[in-house]
């Protein structure tokens, strides 16, 4: 009893930033010796919304099985909050929470706990994305004009044409490539095209089709959704 009411004490002690009358915390019922998250990371939505996709996180034992009630302990900054913010894994060792997003625009981390047999805490943080105006803009450009053919997963709502173009185009999340470009050189591959940057000419230019601003939108987007996080060149950031 001395170790369940010291984990339970544990990850209560992180609820300090969560705001909101406190729920009670309940008791664990077993244990796990790791976190991982399953599902709802690295999700963009407008400042102050609710991502449209739950986050899922899964207790295993030392030997990767899943473990069935085990405490899980949402906590975030920023104004972000999670319903339920803790509870119990279910039989998959899993649990759901649904996240809304802080009030400013950018990159916020949830943090989600639980704890081992001993009582140390098993952490792992997860990003989400809040999209400012500009931005919004942008996806919804994005979703008119760019999504069928700049990522390659198909819905049931919209057909993947990615792989049918001889030139793959890159993914509005890759970083590791979108990055090193310029907005300037951003803005006029959108707005003419591959050929402007000497690339495919599969890249037709929207110059005729979107305004300046729109462009711009475009743009802002391409960096709030970056992985990993676009850091704009000649900018001094603290620990570098």
């Amino acid at each position: 009893m001395r170790r369940v009411a010291a984990v339970s004490i544990l990850l209560a002690l992180s609820a300090a930033c969560t705001k909101g009358p406190i729920a009670p915390t309940p008791t664990p019922k077993a244990f796990g010796t790791a976190l991982v998250s399953v599902s709802g990371d690295k999700q963009a939505a407008g400042v102050g919304a609710v991502l449209d996709q739950p986050l899922v996180v899964q207790v295993n034992d030392a030997k990767g099985a899943p473990v069935s009630g085990a405490l899980v302990r949402f906590t975030g900054v920023g104004g972000m909050t999670m319903q339920p913010d803790r509870g119990l894994t279910g039989s998959d060792g899993q649990f759901t929470t649904n996240v809304t997003l802080g009030g400013m625009s950018g990159r916020y981390q949830v943090a989600a706990a639980t704890a081992n047999f001993s009582g140390k805490p098993v952490e792992i943080r997860i990003d989400e994305i809040a999209l400012g105006y500009q931005a919004m803009v942008g996806e919804q450009i994005n979703q008119i004009h760019c999504v069928r053919c700049h990522d390659s997963e198909s819905t049931p709502e919209r057909v993947s044409n990615h792989d049918n173009l001889e030139a793959a185009p890159h993914g509005f999340t890759e970083g590791a490539i979108l990055n090193a470009m310029s907005d300037a050189n951003l803005v006029a591959i959108i707005a003419h095209g591959g050929v402007a940057l000497h690339k495919s000419a599969t890249m037709p230019p929207y110059g005729d089709t979107l305004t300046k601003t729109e462009i711009e939108a475009l743009v802002a987007y391409l960096r709030a959704v970056s992985d990993p996080a676009y850091r704009p060149q000649g900018v001094f950031y603290a620990g570098n």
